[in-house]
């Protein structure tokens, strides 16, 4: 199997399950789950699938909502099985994306620095302004 094929079908997985999530799952464990990426394997067999739950910040709640999707990995594989036309769905296995958690932790600690900063120069503007008076 080509790797273009594997990808189309991973970018076909990733739109099926976003609608299933939307439409489907309305455990309030989940929060708004997302699905961010997926990565198929080139055999077609397996599947990566990596979700973000917004309103999910601690580990627990992470641990927590990312149990639920496992339990369902058998109901949203059926799922895709109806919308996609493929002698065999992948098999499905979920893990978190850290990456926006991490991408907004690094913004904050970037805006965290910045406002730092504006402040020294403000505190130094002020005190040169003092020493020439």
């Amino acid at each position: 199997m080509s790797q273009a094929r594997a990808n189309r079908v991973a970018d076909q997985i990733q739109r099926e399950l976003a609608l299933v999530f939307q439409r489907e799952m309305k455990d309030p464990r989940l929060g708004l789950a997302t699905v961010s990426a997926v990565e198929v394997t080139s055999d077609l067999q397996n599947a990566k699938v990596f979700v973000t739950f917004l309103g999910k910040d601690e580990p627990e709640e992470i641990e927590e909502a990312l149990e639920v999707v496992r339990g369902a990995a058998g109901f949203l594989r059926s799922q895709l099985a109806k919308e996609m036309r493929m002698r065999s769905v992948p098999s499905l296995r979920f893990f978190f994306d850290k990456s926006i958690q991490e991408g907004q932790r690094m913004s904050s600690l970037i805006e965290k620095a910045v406002s730092e900063d504006q402040q020294k120069s403000a505190n130094k503007q002020q005190s040169d302004k003092d020493d020439h008076s």
